[in-house]
């Protein structure tokens, strides 16, 4: 082989398919949504870098590239290493007493984990639906249904944890749908939640919660932390280092910790995760027809999350006579902390008087560690 030959035998740019072009675009158009729209910049900007670079011939830069720089990096993913010190970092920004303080409002979250069941169910109806429609399409198995479905608990790093050990090739698009839609709270739950709720509904001004003791949260991390290792062991790595996180908070004896967990070490997983995961994104794993329905999918689990949610929000406001505001049910999902301040925002606009935020804490926290556990459970079931 001539120098010549040789040389432009390593260019990238002759050997590049439409495929790849295409999803270079799909990454220039993230890396937009980032910077100009902000739209989750911290995740979606590293994500939409790793996409662009893994599709690039010969670069030898994305995540499957053994003995890259990127198949390194994305070990932290394969090995259950990231998602988990996420929680870690989670748990230390937290507040478990607006849930202590209303145990009832651990409801809201329940229903809010009604989005899982219907992208699952929906992955198997219609993906076995599609056999019949698009030749050679391979309807999702139980485990690729289940990973899709945690798309609904509206919790990135649940997602990216359940879906490396239940559907790893389906693992890019399932993230980007799920931060995408994370993003897309502001624009998504407020007109579901004005078609759910009533005009007196809206207005209604929630009494102020009772004051929790740090010992109560103390004792509240410790309890949930063994009840889960006890009963749903594939969640314990999730819930522990959720737990342990908090307890660093309150403790009121590791503050040296608190600031680097908040920001330091929460700043550099994100890195992590957006690049390794964005690097997993290559053409023919993203340009099936799959991913056109998971990210539908998606859509649905989000939307039937903040319904479910606003239900069960509805329902407590009978009971209790009127003393739960039914806006806070969009607070079932998991999209913390951006979920509670449309709570408080549309609340504000029906009544400017109403302070709904910190009542929207407590399901968003009951729907965090509601979803871990349905996650551990899935992986239990369905890891093959």
């Amino acid at each position: 082989m001539t120098f010549w030959n040789k040389l432009f035998s390593n260019f990238g740019l002759i050997q590049i398919t439409l495929p790849q072009v295409i999803m270079i675009l799909l990454a220039l158009l993230l890396a937009y949504l980032a910077i100009v729209k902000k739209y989750e910049p911290l995740l979606l900007l590293p994500l939409a870098f790793g996409m662009m670079i893994a599709n690039i011939p010969l670069a030898a830069l994305s995540a499957y590239n053994e003995g890259g720089l990127i198949y390194y990096l994305y070990r932290g993913i394969d090995l259950g290493i990231y998602p988990p010190m996420i929680f870690l970092c989670i748990g230390a920004m937290t507040d478990f007493g607006p849930l202590i303080a209303a145990p009832r409002n651990a409801l809201i979250g329940l229903g809010g984990q009604l989005g899982i069941f219907v992208a699952m169910g929906g992955a198997l109806l219609i993906g076995l639906a599609l056999t019949y429609i698009i030749p050679g399409f391979e309807p999702f198995t139980l485990s690729e249904a289940a990973a899709i479905g945690i798309i609904g608990s509206s919790d990135g790093p649940t997602s990216i944890y359940t879906a490396d050990r239940l559907a790893p090739d389906l693992l890019p698009v399932i993230t980007i749908a799920a931060y995408s839609y994370m993003a897309l709270v502001p624009i998504i739950q407020p007109p579901i939640m004005r078609a759910l709720t009533t005009p007196e509904e809206r207005v209604i001004v929630m009494p102020q919660s009772k004051k929790v003791t740090r010992k109560q949260k103390i004792f509240f991390s410790f309890g949930i932390t063994l009840a889960t290792l006890l009963l749903v062991p594939a969640a314990g790595s999730l819930i522990a280092m959720l737990m342990l996180g908090n307890l660093i908070k309150e403790s009121g004896v590791t503050k040296r910790y608190i600031h680097s967990l908040q920001n330091d070490l929460l700043n550099i997983l994100t890195l992590l995760i957006g690049l390794s995961v964005g690097a997993t994104a290559t053409a023919e794993r993203i340009l099936t027809p799959h991913t056109i329905l998971i990210i539908c999918l998606g859509l649905f689990a989000f939307a039937f999350g903040t319904i479910g949610g606003i239900i069960i929000a509805k329902i407590l406001c009978k009971v209790t006579g009127g003393k739960v505001n039914p806006l806070i049910g969009n607070s079932g999902v998991s999209a913390m902390p951006m979920a509670a301040r449309v709570s408080q925002k549309l609340g504000q606009e029906y009544n400017p008087h109403n302070y709904l935020l910190m009542h929207a804490m407590g399901p968003i926290v009951s729907s965090t560690i509601g979803s871990a556990l349905i996650a551990g459970i899935f992986i239990t079931l369905f890891a093959s």
